[in-house]
């Protein structure tokens, strides 16, 4: 550590690093996310489906993120629980137009929940009820009482309503998760 990066931890102005697990179902908009906090000269203009995971750096607030956005297939979702252990938050992200596969979002929270790498740690969970600009999107209070959010008691979490494609409602998510490192 340099002497620079030594009188900025001193005075706190050294930027706290996380490491954030980015999860949910398939095409409920985890990559989009991820790219649309990036800062806009690193974002990309065409997204794809991600396979199996990929990794993201960049800053942001006070934090420096390192997140691990893992794939929502079905076939991929066994892979999740490799990065439970150090993960210090996780970022669920629940498509809000998709009444039929919250069900299925639901199961695999409970499953995160109830996982031995988390049911015992204090770890943030941010949810982005994502895909707020489709006319069939469901209120991101509706989606909380439908993922049955009220009954997580051991965490802090946090549901804010978003559109990746615009961003609306990202930046509120990024500052209540720097919030939980403060």
């Amino acid at each position: 550590m340099g002497f620079l990066d030594r009188l900025a931890a001193l005075f706190g102005l050294k930027k706290k690093e996380a490491h954030v697990l980015c999860i949910g179902l398939d095409n409920s908009g985890k990559t989009t996310i991820i790219n649309r906090l990036k800062p806009e000269k690193l974002q990309v203009m065409d997204i794809v489906p991600t396979i199996g995971f990929s990794v993201e750096k960049f800053a942001m607030s006070n934090l420096k993120f390192t997140v691990f956005d893992m794939s929502g297939q079905g076939r991929y979702r066994n892979l999740w629980e490799h990065y439970y252990k150090d993960a210090q938050a996780i970022i669920f992200v629940i498509d809000s137009s998709d009444k039929l596969r919250l069900v299925v979002a639901k199961d695999e929270l409970n499953l995160l929940l109830g996982h031995d790498s988390i049911k015992v740690r204090r770890l943030p969970i941010l949810f982005y009820a994502n895909k707020m600009d489709c006319k069939e999107a469901l209120s991101a209070v509706k989606v909380a009482t439908l993922m049955g959010l009220e009954q997580i008691k051991n965490k802090p979490w946090h549901i804010c309503a978003s559109n990746a494609l615009t961003g609306e409602g990202l930046q509120e998510g990024v500052d209540w998760l720097s919030d939980q490192f403060s």
